[in-house]
């Protein structure tokens, strides 16, 4: 528990400094304030106890890969946003597996897949006009995340699970996929600071209700 409050505060404390470096496009500090506070994240999962031997190990790597992400989007070059795209969506293809190895196809899957899939097709048409040689990474990106997201409406219908616990899986998927709406928006359609105030809140409060959901499935 101590420790857990210690990272909820060091996060609490890393982040404003963040979104300010951010704004201020400073990216020689981005790098080692992102990475410190992406690493917080891997360290919670570490220190929550696992009761679900495969969910924890699962979302330990999809919340590596995320962390090797974030790295990468803090580097500039274009090619560095293509490989942090390939490592969220590694990622989420872990998260996916780990919410299906915890909760079986249900009545809340196909209702929360339903939505998701019309929000995500309108999200992609969206998107689509700006997006040149990205069509394809982006339309297969989409697709991952509306299935990592599927899965997260899976684990909030399965009774067996402890309730506290579906609802931080559940939340933490919702909050990753609208943050990762906000960095398309800020890459393809508009760079504004407001994506970031945003955006980076929401992904890591998603990112550390992921890791806590571990010890409370």
């Amino acid at each position: 528990m101590a420790l857990n409050i210690i990272i909820i505060v060091s996060g609490g404390i890393l982040l404003p400094f963040l979104l300010y470096y951010e704004y201020r496009e400073n990216r020689r500090s981005i790098l080692p304030t992102k990475t410190a506070l992406s690493t917080l994240f891997v360290i919670t999962v570490l220190i929550q106890p696992h009761p679900i031997s495969t969910y924890y190990h699962l979302l330990l790597f999809g919340l590596l890969f995320c962390l090797v992400g974030d790295v990468f989007l803090a580097l500039p070059q274009h090619k560095m946003f293509l490989l942090g795209l390939v490592s969220f969506l590694v990622g989420h293809i872990f998260y996916i597996i780990g919410f299906f190895s915890v909760a079986h196809i249900n009545t809340w899957t196909w209702l929360g897949t339903l939505i998701v899939l019309v929000f995500s097709g309108y999200v992609y048409f969206w998107l689509k006009p700006h997006l040149g040689t990205m069509k394809v990474p982006v339309f297969v990106y989409i697709i991952v995340i509306t299935i990592m997201l599927s899965g997260a409406w899976s684990i909030l219908g399965e009774s067996n699970l402890a309730g506290l616990g579906r609802v931080m899986a559940f939340s933490g998927a919702s909050c990753f996929y609208v943050s990762d709406l906000f960095v398309a928006r800020d890459r393809f359609m508009k760079k504004a600071p407001i994506n970031r105030f945003l955006g980076l809140p929401l992904y890591y409060t998603g990112q550390f209700l992921l890791a806590f959901s571990v010890g409370l499935l």
